[in-house]
């Protein structure tokens, strides 16, 4: 097959993966803003595939990378553009204001996956965060017309810890392909080998460990929670309903004994619910 016909059969699927992943809030938007969002949502997870999924034989990831990074160079400079990712985000871009660096970064967040796959220390993974987790937060606020350097920064910190439940999430998907997003430093401090991330089920050090890392993210999502109240009007419900999806999962991990190898951790649809609308409620007080 052809990378002609392979490229925007990759971009149909992002854009159904974005359409069911969106939060149940989400899907209450106005058409204008949640047709910008799913396709920064798409151009967000086509570069992440590129840089993590399985990919055709012969097709060269940073070559892929380097592509998609020109051609967000070309349509930021005027000139025509071939990628359908790229061409699809095209009217977002114009209409909403989105700057190229944090495009970029993500495009650069795959190029690093390609060359990293454990990190020392914590401060390494939230260094890494800035790259694959800020940019989304930042490009939303772009979306919505209300970015600016405050809510930025409540915006990263919210990012960053969505980012690090991910990866609680995924230890064991995550071991499978060779990566470990606990940090080194971590896994000595609570006597976790590598080899326990791919046992059937979690150790009882493995489960301290991840407690640990849960709440650390909830902290973070906590320090950047005051950004629903900073927003006003379809942005507040929008960044509601990822602060409640995060808390809900680390709810579902807590529920699962810290043990994300022997089942998939995932929030019941009714607690994410409970979780928005106690983030809208308090929010709105």
């Amino acid at each position: 097959m052809s990378q002609q016909v392979v490229v925007p059969a990759v971009h149909r699927l992002a854009q159904a993966r974005a359409a069911e992943n969106f939060p149940v809030a989400l899907r209450v938007l106005p058409a204008r803003y949640r047709r910008h969002l799913i396709a920064v949502y798409a151009y967000a997870r086509h570069v992440d595939d590129l840089g993590d999924e399985p990919q055709a034989p012969g097709v060269d990831r940073t070559a892929e990378l380097d592509r998609i990074e020109a051609e967000l160079r070309a349509l930021y400079t005027g000139r025509a553009v071939s990628h359908p990712v790229v061409r699809a985000l095209a009217p977002t871009v114009t209409g909403c204001g989105l700057p190229l660096d944090a495009l970029v970064r993500l495009v650069e967040a795959n190029r690093v996956d390609q060359r990293v796959t454990r990190y020392a220390t914590f401060a390494q993974l939230v260094d890494y965060c800035t790259l694959s987790a800020n940019p989304v937060g930042e490009l939303v606020l772009h979306v919505f017309g209300q970015a600016g350097p405050a809510r930025r920064e409540l915006s990263d910190r919210i990012c960053t810890a969505l980012q690090l439940v991910e990866h609680l999430q995924d230890v064991a998907e995550d071991h499978r392909r060779g990566r470990v997003y606990l940090p080194a430093e971590d896994l000595d401090r609570f006597g976790v080998t590598e080899e326990d991330l791919g046992r059937p089920a979690a150790t009882a050090p493995l489960r301290e460990l991840i407690a640990f890392e849960a709440e650390r993210a909830r902290a973070w999502l906590d320090a950047g929670a005051p950004l629903v109240s900073a927003l006003h009007g379809w942005a507040r419900l929008a960044v509601g309903g990822y602060l409640a999806g995060g808390r809900a999962t680390l709810d579902a991990l807590a529920e699962a004994d810290h043990d994300p190898l022997r089942a998939a951790v995932r929030p019941r649809r009714r607690r994410v619910l409970r979780r928005y609308l106690a983030a809208t409620v308090r929010s709105a007080g």
